[in-house]
């Protein structure tokens, strides 16, 4: 006999099968993790964090708009079966959506958030405010390029016959491509 609990991880695995190969359920399935997790985020800043996971335009093109109503009708119907309620708020103070009666941010995420404000050196963002704004958007630019730099050094290494410029391409695909 197939216990709840066993039924519940047979189903995430279909689930996750279903994520993988349709974009639509891709969708759906990261707006209801970000809202799980965070609240108060409009609608430009959850397509913003869809798309940073499955890529620019996962919403599409021209009915973008259509296609975030109708992908967030559905996350409010799974939440609502798991008794749980997904508003939007209007307040010019806390604008966008969030879970009725639910902290701002997930317990665990709280957590995350404190230990990483635990390692933060008081004497380095002294030294970060006194920067000018152009030397901070450098710094960025900088940090980026690196970034993508290992990126492409480890497709070279797993693809040695690409070239560094081939390379830098992929990295780059891999970074706004769905």
């Amino acid at each position: 006999m197939i216990t709840d609990s066993l039924f519940l991880k047979a189903q995430r695995i279909i689930l996750q099968d279903a994520v993988e190969r349709d974009l639509t359920t891709a969708r759906r399935a990261g707006l209801l993790e970000i809202l799980w997790q965070e609240r108060f985020l409009t609608r430009a800043q959850l397509i913003a964090r869809v798309e940073l996971k499955l890529g620019k335009n996962c919403f599409g093109v021209s009915a973008w708009e259509d296609t975030f109503y109708r992908d967030i009708q559905i996350v409010k119907k799974a939440f609502k079966a798991a008794g749980y309620a997904l508003v939007y708020s209007r307040s010019k103070r806390q604008p966008g959506y969030y879970l009725n009666g639910q902290p701002a941010l997930l317990t665990e995420f709280k957590q995350v958030l404190k230990s990483s404000a635990a390692e933060v050196d008081q004497r380095q963002i002294d030294i970060y405010q006194r920067l000018s704004p152009a030397d901070r958007f450098y710094q960025g630019c900088s940090i980026s390029d690196t970034a993508r730099k290992v990126v492409a050094h480890r497709i070279r290494q797993e693809h040695p016959e690409l070239s560094p410029a081939e390379a830098n391409r992929i990295a780059l695909q891999r970074a706004y491509l769905p």
